[in-house]
C-alpha cells in the first residue's frame, strides 16, 4: 500500500479523499493556489506545495505544476478527485511515465470515454442505445444551427471534455443555438481548455439516472446500483438520492450489467459512472461515461457501506474487489442536497465573500434513526473565492425509508447555519417539502417547470404555519419574561407578561393564548385547536430546536422589531408578536416601496464583463441579450425585460463590477 499520495485539487473533495486516506495509514500532500493558501484542505493535509496564481488554468490544471509538486513532496500516487484534471489523458499518461500511480483508470481509458463524443461511438459500436445526435466536431455556430435543424429542435449543445454542467446549453431554436455554441465553447476553453462541441437531441420529460462501478485490475467489474440525479438547474445537479423511485428491479440489473459491459470493452478500472437518460417507459439511453469519482458519490456509499475512494485507493495499489455483485445489496436510502455559493432569489447567480458564520448539522446518528454526513471544503471565517466551482458543502442524510431520508434532510438543512454570503439552502429546503419531489414523480426538466419565475422563497402550508405560529408566541413569551428580569422598576417589581397574543406570519395573523406550566407552554388557538411546545431555546440564540406536539421544529431566528425573522423549509419570515392592541395599531401602519430600478440594467453577481451586445441609441426588444457576464467559470447572458432604447453604457469588456453595479441605463 503507499505511503504518500497527493491530491491533485481542492474544496470539499480533497477533504474527503484526505480522511480516507488518513483512515488508512496514508499521509496525504495538499497542493494550493494564492486564492486557496489558507484553505481547509491545506490545514488538514500532511503537507502542501503551492502550484500557482489563482485561476485555475494557471494552477489546478497546469500539467507541468502538479507534476513539480508529486517531485518535490515525494508522493506515490496521485488521487485527481473530480473536474480540473480528473479525465486528462494527458496528465494521466504523465504520471505513468514518471513511474507514480494515477488513482483512477488508465489513460487509454480515460481517453476512450473521457471525450463523449468517441464514448458514444464506442457505446454504439458495444450495442448500448444512445441518444441521437451528431458525434462529429462543429466548426462554427452557423455549422451548428444546420447540424440542429438536421436533428430536430430541440437540442443539448455539449462541450466533448465537459462537466459539471459547464459548457452544455439546451437550444429551442436557431437563435438560441448560435448563441448557445458560442457561451457553450468558450466556457468549455475556460475550464478545461479543450473547445471542441457537440450536439444531440434533448429528449424531454427525461429522468438523469448513473450507475456507478467499480472495477479492478484482475478482471472484476461490479455495479453499486444507481442514483437519481434529475434535480438539475443549468444541467447541474442540485439533488441527488440512492437508489432510483423510478427504477424496478429489472431495469437496475440491465443498466448495471450494460454499465459493466461497457467499462470491460475498454479495459476500464478503478471508479467510473456510467450516466442515462430514462425516458417514463423506463427505456434508457447511454449519455456518457464519467472516468472518475462523481460528485454525489456520498449517497452510493450510504446505501452500500463501501467507502469508494479507499476502494480506488486499493485497485490503483494493485488489490482485488473483496465483494461480488451479489455482496452488494441495497440498505435504505440516501439523499444529498448540493449547497452553493449563489443567490436563489437573484436568479441563482454566484454569490461571493466571507462565510461569516457556518454552522453545519452534527454528524453521525440523528436521534431520530438516520444519518447526518456533511462533506465540506470551508470554514467559518473563510472566503468564498470567484476562481473556483461555487458548491460549499454536501449535505447528505440517510434513513430506512425514502420519507425518512426527505425528513431527515429537512431536519438537517432547516439546522445548517450559513451567513456572508448568498446561497441556495432555502431553495434546496423548499425542494424538500414540495409534493412533486415528496411523490418522486420528478424530471430533469422539474425546476424550470416547477420554478419558472425563479425563486422567491417558500409558501408553508396551514398545518406547518400553524406550528410555526405556536412556537414564535412561546418563544416571545421566553423573551418577555426575560425583558422584565433585565428592566424591573426600582422597586423591584416587575410587569406581568400577559397571555393573550397576535401572532402575524405569511400575511395572516393568529390569535392566541399562552397556557405555560414548567415544562413549557400550550398554545390554544380560537377555533379550540392547540399546540403543545418545549425547547431549550433563549433569547439571542440563532438556531431554535423545538418540539411542536411532540415533534421536531428547526428554525433560523433574527430578531426584528416586535418579533423573529424565522427561516425553514425555504421561507424567510417577518414573524410579528404583539399585544392585541399593538396589533390593531400595527394595522394603520403604511409599508414602504422599494425604489424603482427598471432604468437600470445592474450587474446581478461580482463579475467580469465579457461582451456588450449593444450600443448607445439601440432600441432594444424584450428578450434580447444586452451583456454578458462571466463569474465562476460560468456564462451568463443578461437580456432585456421590455423594450426600450440605450441611453447610457457605464462598462466595457473587461470589466470587473459588483453586485448591482449600473452596467446600462435606458430612456
Amino acid at each position: 500500500m503507499f505511503k504518500k499520495i497527493l491530491i491533485a485539487n481542492r474544496g470539499e473533495i480533497a477533504c474527503r479523499i484526505i480522511k480516507t486516506a488518513r483512515k488508512m495509514g496514508i499521509q496525504t500532500v495538499a497542493v494550493y493556489s494564492d486564492a486557496d493558501r489558507n484553505a481547509l484542505h491545506v490545514r488538514m493535509a500532511d503537507e502542501a506545495v503551492h502550484i500557482g496564481p489563482p485561476p485555475a488554468a494557471q494552477s489546478y490544471i497546469v500539467i507541468d505544476r502538479i507534476m513539480e509538486a508529486v517531485r518535490t513532496s515525494g508522493a506515490e500516487a496521485v488521487h485527481p478527485g473530480y473536474g480540473f484534471l480528473s479525465e486528462n489523458r494527458a496528465f494521466a499518461a504523465a504520471l505513468e511515465a514518471a513511474g507514480i500511480v494515477f488513482i483512477g483508470p488508465p489513460s487509454p481509458a480515460i481517453e476512450a470515454m473521457g471525450d463523449k463524443i468517441t464514448s458514444k461511438k464506442l457505446a454504439q459500436a458495444a450495442g448500448v442505445s444512445t441518444v441521437p445526435g451528431h458525434m462529429g466536431l462543429i466548426a462554427d455556430a452557423q455549422e451548428a444551427v444546420r447540424i440542429a435543424r438536421q436533428i430536430g429542435y430541440p437540442v443539448m449543445i455539449k462541450a466533448s471534455a465537459g462537466g459539471g454542467g459547464k459548457g452544455m446549453r439546451i437550444a429551442w431554436q436557431d437563435d438560441g443555438a448560435r448563441e448557445g455554441f458560442e457561451s457553450s465553447r468558450n466556457e468549455a476553453a475556460a475550464s478545461f481548455g479543450d473547445d471542441r462541441i457537440f450536439i444531440e437531441k434533448f429528449v424531454t420529460q427525461p429522468r438523469h439516472i448513473e450507475i456507478q462501478v467499480l472495477a479492478d485490475r484482475h478482471g472484476n467489474c461490479v455495479y453499486l446500483h444507481e442514483r437519481e440525479c434529475s434535480i438539475q438547474r443549468r444541467n447541474q445537479k442540485v439533488i441527488e438520492e440512492a437508489p432510483s423511485p423510478f427504477l424496478d428491479a429489472a431495469t437496475r440489473k440491465a443498466m448495471g450489467e450494460q454499465a459493466c459491459a461497457l467499462a470491460r470493452a475498454v479495459g476500464y478500472t478503478s471508479a467510473g459512472t456510467v450516466e442515462f437518460i430514462v425516458d417514463g417507459s423506463r427505456n434508457f439511453y447511454f449519455l456518457e461515461m464519467n472516468t472518475r469519482l462523481q460528485v454525489e458519490h456520498p449517497v452510493t456509499e450510504l446505501i452500500t457501506g463501501v467507502d469508494l475512494v479507499e476502494q480506488m485507493i486499493r485497485i490503483a495499489a494493485g488489490e482485488p474487489l473483496p465483494f461480488a455483485q451479489a455482496d452488494l445489496k441495497i440498505n435504505g436510502w440516501a439523499m444529498e442536497s448540493r449547497l452553493y455559493a449563489e443567490d436563489p432569489y437573484r436568479n441563482f447567480l454566484p454569490s461571493i465573500g466571507r462565510l461569516t458564520r457556518y454552522r453545519p448539522p452534527v454528524e453521525g446518528p440523528t436521534p431520530t434513526g438516520g444519518i447526518v454526513r456533511n462533506d465540506t471544503g470551508v470554514f467559518e471565517g473563510g472566503e468564498i473565492s470567484m476562481y473556483y466551482d461555487p458548491m460549499i458543502a454536501k449535505l447528505c442524510t440517510w434513513a430506512p425509508t425514502r420519507a425518512g431520508a426527505i425528513s431527515e434532510m429537512r431536519i438537517a438543512l432547516d439546522t445548517f447555519e450559513v451567513e456572508g454570503i448568498g446561497h441556495n439552502l432555502p431553495f434546496v429546503g423548499a425542494v424538500m417539502d414540495h409534493p412533486r419531489f415528496v411523490s418522486g414523480t420528478i424530471t430533469t426538466a422539474f425546476i424550470a417547470e416547477e420554478y419558472p419565475d425563479g425563486f422567491q422563497g417558500a409558501t408553508l402550508g396551514g398545518h406547518t404555519i400553524r406550528r410555526v405560529a405556536a412556537a414564535a408566541a412561546a418563544m416571545n413569551r421566553v423573551a418577555e419574561i426575560r425583558r422584565t428580569r433585565i428592566s424591573g422598576t426600582m422597586d423591584n417589581h416587575t410587569r406581568k407578561v400577559g397571555d393573550d397574543w397576535v401572532v402575524t406570519l405569511q400575511g395572516e395573523s393568529h390569535t392566541v393564548r399562552i397556557e405555560a406550566d414548567r415544562d413549557g407552554s400550550t398554545v390554544h388557538f380560537p377555533d379550540g385547536s392547540h399546540h403543545r411546545v418545549t425547547s431549550g431555546w433563549t433569547p439571542g440564540q440563532p438556531l431554535a430546536r423545538l418540539m411542536v406536539d411532540g415533534e421536531p421544529l428547526v428554525m433560523k431566528v433574527g430578531k426584528i422589531p416586535s418579533g423573529f425573522r424565522l427561516r425553514l423549509r425555504g421561507a424567510d419570515l417577518k414573524c410579528h408578536v404583539r399585544t392585541p392592541r399593538a396589533a390593531e395599531l400595527a394595522l394603520l401602519m403604511l409599508e414602504k416601496t422599494p425604489p424603482d430600478t427598471s432604468r437600470y440594467l445592474l450587474c446581478p453577481m461580482p463579475g467580469l464583463i465579457v461582451k456588450i451586445s449593444v450600443g448607445v441609441g439601440d432600441e432594444v426588444q424584450e428578450g434580447q441579450a444586452l451583456a454578458t457576464v462571466e463569474a465562476m467559470k460560468m456564462e451568463n447572458i443578461l437580456r432585456a425585460e421590455r423594450r426600450g432604447v440605450v441611453a447610457r453604457i457605464n462598462a466595457a469588456a473587461g470589466a470587473s463590477l459588483k453586485v448591482d453595479d449600473v452596467i446600462m441605463e435606458f430612456e
